[in-house]
């Protein structure tokens, strides 16, 4: 029996499972057939907890290649995956905790690479993959238009790590952002993040944009130290109340920006 997994209904179409509060897949049922998207950590045998909420053949998505989102893939037969983030997904599994799933005798699934703008029809139901590169190079987004909600993984959410040795420049962010804007913001009104607890405010995505562009302009006058399991770095907050923040590292960034460093 599963001790980790959370099973929260978000809609008749989607059920969200969070993994002992580390991080968040979502099952998206339709009329012929499911769409699980992010496998999390792989401490328990997700392919079980699927069968126990459909009976309908499941199709695996990644949204990126970092540890937290991909080793349940080890319970199925294949993943999709964006091709750009198939050397991360490959480093990830060579990481200390994949030694206690070679152990049990479970080893990363075949991949197939996840085409930009591909759908996937399940049913009275689709997801659209929209690229949203920054966090990772193939970090993806899922836009599910009949709810009008867009899937994000850990693209775009109010806690953004982009200080990351895989993280493409800020800039980049910033057009990803600037094209899911242009192209898809009136067709979601909310997103499912990679480890959130239910829906959030779409709006968020504007506001992760307004931030990246006052990081790219100079703006860090409230900008703060920001320690993590690696090392120090610096965050950048933003939203109305600056309770959201952009963590980046301050010497690629003085690069990037072409701003003197102090």
């Amino acid at each position: 029996m599963a001790s980790r997994a959370k099973i929260a209904r978000i809609n008749d179409n989607i059920i969200l499972i969070d993994d002992a509060g580390d991080s968040t897949c979502y099952l998206v049922t339709g009329k012929k057939r499911a769409l699980l998207i992010d496998t999390v950590n792989g401490r328990e045998n997700l392919r079980d907890i699927i069968g126990e909420l459909t009976l309908l053949p499941v199709t695996v998505v990644n949204t990126h290649g970092h540890i937290d989102h991909i080793y349940g893939n080890v319970y199925f037969e294949e993943a999709h995956l964006h091709p750009a983030d198939f050397k991360l997904h490959d480093e990830h599994f060579m990481l200390p905790p994949a030694k206690e799933l070679k152990r049990h005798g479970l080893k990363p699934c075949h991949l197939v690479p996840l085409e930009e703008n591909e759908v996937f029809d399940l049913g009275g139901v689709t997801l659209e993959v929209i690229p949203l590169p920054g966090h990772t190079a193939g970090s993806v987004g899922l836009l599910l238009r009949e709810h009008r909600i867009l899937f994000t993984g850990d693209a775009v959410n109010g806690h953004l790590w982009m200080q990351l040795e895989e993280s493409l420049p800020i800039k980049v962010l910033k057009e990803s952002l600037v094209n899911l804007l242009q192209n898809c913001r009136s067709q979601f009104d909310f997103i499912l993040t990679g480890h959130g607890k239910g829906l959030e405010n779409a709006a968020i995505a504007d506001e992760l944009l307004a931030g990246v562009t006052g990081l790219l302009e100079g703006d860090r006058d409230q900008d703060r130290p920001y320690q993590w399991f690696r090392g120090a770095d610096m965050a950048h907050p933003f939203g109305e109340t600056g309770e959201y923040l952009i963590a980046y590292n301050k010497k690629r960034l003085d690069l990037e920006s072409r701003l003197k460093t102090p």
